[in-house]
Parts: structure tokens; C-alpha cells; sequence
């Protein structure tokens, strides 16, 4: 149950576990069991089915077999993470959905003119959403509104790219030496790390929905697994750029991943969202999106349903 804005709501949100520390997971009675090497550290359990994402960042973690099953049956992410701590591994089940085998017949059979209105629809809510978070910010957004309404089918007039340069130039402004890229100053470290976070949930919401992640709408680099989820996270963006730009004013030192601000970033799935005029947790409003995704796919809409940030 999740208290947001003065609305209550009785949504489940599933629980974010990370592991930065050597440790042994297997499972008994369908809970997870975490056993230490530490002699003074007790063996913890929690359910699994209050688990939506785990993340392991230690080489030395042990997990068995019978809990990486029970583990996508629960429809949990497990994520890994690389020698720089970034998550660099999506393990997900092979059947997402009863109904995966049309689902994914009507994703693939959808038509260039449909994919092309859906991408439009997609970067006009993506730069309004970017809008409104330099509106919240007090800094000016004329631009980003005015290129949001530009937007034509297929955007082939490339406003998503010209609104993020510009806007993240106008976000970040204080920052010294700061553009929007992967191996750039900080916190663009931050900024990876959510966004990693942020294509695990939508990767998650698509496969539950009985998708393919990696047949996309616009992106479709022949080396990316995750295209489709590439395209369905861009208006979630800001959310992410929200927390990091809140997390570099109160932090004095953001220039490594601390744990401190790891397990801020992790809390991603759960930040509030503004979505068919209802407040919701992000994971829940993602499974709302790729639901009416598949909708689109299917020819009951024309519309994807896109949180609207506030």
C-alpha cells in the first residue's frame, strides 16, 4: 500500500533487493534465503513473492538454480552488474505471458505507419515531460514545449535529440564540464545507473505483457537486446533525471556510485507517477504502459497511455 499526494492507493509494490557483498542465495519454502561467510552475519529469508527486482554486484555471490527458477516463475528481474558496478545483465523467463505466442505475432506484424505514430506519440510525452521537469526546477522550458507540439510521425525532424541536448545543457547548468554522455563527467555515472534500473523495469513490464524487448518501434541496432524497451522508457527519463538532480544537491561528493546513493537510484521502481489521472509507483504505471502498448499492437487503440510528469 503505497500514500501518495494525499491519495491512497492499495498497490503492492514489489520490493528492490541489492547484494554488494560476497553472499549465498538458494531457496526453501519459497522464500529467499541469504547466507553470509561472515561467521557474525545470521542466514536472512524474505519471500519471494514480494520481490520485483534483485540486483547482485558482487562477483562472489552464489545463487542456485532452484532460486533463479522460482525467481522468474515470481516474474522478479535478476540483474547483474559489470566491473564498474553498472547493471549489465537482465535474466528473464522464456514465457512472459499465456498468451505470448500471439502477442508476439501482433508486435511483429505491426505496420511502418503504426510504428511511426507510436514513436511520435512517444517523443512528444518524452520532451513535455522534460518540459515539466525544468518547469519544476524554476528554469525555462518555452523551447521543449514548443518542439513537443512539433513533433511529426516518425519525428523525423529529430526533436527528440535536439530537445535532450538542450535540455539537459539547461538541467545541469551548474555543473562544470557536463554534456549528456555514458563515459562523461558526473553524474552522468548517476544518470547511467538509473536509467539501467529504469530498462530493467520496463524489460520486466514488456515480457509480462508477452512481448519481444528487443524488436523496437524506432530503435533497432542489431546488437541491442532491448530495443523495444529503449523506446517505451524515453518519456520515464525525467523521472530518473529527477532523483539524480535532487541527489546532486544534497550530496557533497557525487563523483562515485556510494552505496548511499546506489540504494537511492534503486528505489527508481517505486517513485510516484502521474498516470490516467491517478497517482501510481512507476513499476505499476510501466505495466499500465506496455498494457496499452500491446493495445495499439493489437488495433483496440491508438493510444499509449504515458505518465505525465508533475
Amino acid at each position: 500500500m503505497t500514500q501518495s499526494h494525499g491519495v491512497t492507493t492499495q498497490v503492492m509494490i514489489k520490493r528492490t533487493l541489492f547484494f554488494g557483498n560476497p553472499a549465498y542465495l538458494s531457496t526453501k519454502n519459497n522464500q529467499l534465503v541469504v547466507n553470509f561467510p561472515e561467521e557474525d552475519k545470521k542466514e536472512a529469508t524474505i519471500p519471494i513473492e514480494d520481490l520485483g527486482y534483485i540486483v547482485l554486484e558482487n562477483p562472489q555471490i552464489t545463487i542456485t538454480n532452484g532460486l533463479l527458477m522460482k525467481l522468474v516463475q515470481n516474474k522478479t528481474a535478476v540483474i547483474s552488474c559489470d566491473k564498474q558496478h553498472l547493471p549489465c545483465s537482465l535474466f528473464q523467463p522464456l514465457v512472459g505471458h499465456t498468451e505470448q505466442t500471439e502477442r508476439m505475432r501482433h508486435q511483429l506484424n505491426a505496420s511502418l505507419p503504426l510504428k511511426k505514430n507510436l514513436w511520435q506519440q512517444t517523443v512528444e510525452v518524452k520532451i513535455d515531460n522534460q518540459a515539466n521537469h525544468l518547469l519544476k526546477r524554476e528554469k525555462n522550458a518555452l523551447k521543449l514545449k514548443r518542439w513537443a507540439k512539433a513533433v511529426k510521425s516518425g519525428d523525423t525532424g529529430n526533436h527528440e535529440a535536439i530537445a535532450a541536448a538542450y535540455y539537459f545543457q539547461s538541467l545541469f547548468n551548474e555543473v562544470e564540464g557536463f554534456s549528456r554522455n555514458q563515459k562523461g563527467v558526473p553524474p552522468n555515472n548517476l544518470l547511467n545507473y538509473g536509467y539501467a534500473i529504469l530498462r530493467a523495469v520496463t524489460a520486466r513490464a514488456l515480457v509480462s505483457s508477452g512481448m519481444l524487448p528487443s524488436v523496437g518501434i524506432f530503435h533497432r541496432n542489431k546488437y541491442n537486446a532491448f530495443c523495444l524497451a529503449d523506446d517505451i522508457m524515453e518519456p520515464y527519463r525525467p523521472y530518473v533525471d529527477a532523483m539524480v538532480y535532487e541527489i546532486i544537491e544534497t550530496e557533497y561528493d557525487y563523483s562515485e556510485l556510494t552505496p548511499n546513493i546506489k540504494a537511492q537510484l534503486l528505489t527508481v521502481p517505486a517513485m510516484d507517477t502521474y498516470i490516467d489521472d491517478k497517482w501510481s509507483p512507476l513499476m505499476v504505471a510501466m505495466s499500465r504502459t506496455t498494457s496499452s502498448l500491446y493495445d495499439c499492437f493489437l488495433g483496440s487503440s491508438r493510444k499509449i497511455l504515458y505518465p505525465k510528469f508533475e
